[in-house]
């Protein structure tokens, strides 16, 4: 006959893990998750495919956001589009890429926005990406993956592509190229 410790260690397993199993998932940032969705429903509309989550991508938006976090709604920065190969107006841009593990040579065709909205009204959020200049690139076929990123009135998106010189890869091939 099993030990009274036994069954109460026994009991307890199952409970914590019936407590896990049943608890509801937590949601890191809630406006993030709705303005993908949103952007994916303006992607549907068009006849577009949706945007993928690309972890790289969302690491740099959320650093990005980090680092647009004490700037007014009135900066340049706001409703920018940049081209990370371009020169860019983020001071930190490198040590982002280096702290997200991005080959800067991966960046090229991926563009980063960038919109300020005080409070971060979803709607309104949404309709600075989807009913300004920055819808060209959301109603863009090359544009596959996305990273969403958010801090106090700053939101950023980065949208990746599927070739080398957009998907955000870590590190330059380690195979040699020949011929």
């Amino acid at each position: 006959m099993a030990s009274p410790r036994l069954i109460i260690t026994l009991l307890l397993f199952v409970l914590v893990h019936v407590f896990v199993l049943l608890s509801p998932p937590v949601h890191c940032n809630e406006n993030e998750d709705n303005l993908l969705q949103g952007i994916n429903s303006f992607r549907q509309a068009a006849i577009q495919p949706p945007l993928v989550k690309n972890g790289k991508a969302d690491c740099l938006a959320d650093e990005i956001a980090n680092e647009l976090e004490d700037e007014s709604c009135t900066s340049t920065t706001n409703g920018a589009s940049i081209v990370p190969s371009s020169n860019t107006r983020l001071s930190d841009f490198p040590k982002h890429l280096d702290k997200c593990k991005i080959n800067a040579n991966s960046t090229a065709d991926a563009i980063i926005m960038s919109v300020c909205v005080p409070d971060l009204v979803p709607t309104l959020v949404l309709t600075n990406y989807t009913h300004t200049p920055l819808a060209k690139y959301l109603n863009n076929s090359k544009y596959t993956g996305v990273g969403v990123g958010s801090e106090d009135n700053w939101m950023v998106v980065v949208l990746t592509t599927n070739t080398t010189t957009g998907s955000f890869s870590g590190a330059l091939s380690l195979v040699p190229k020949v011929g």
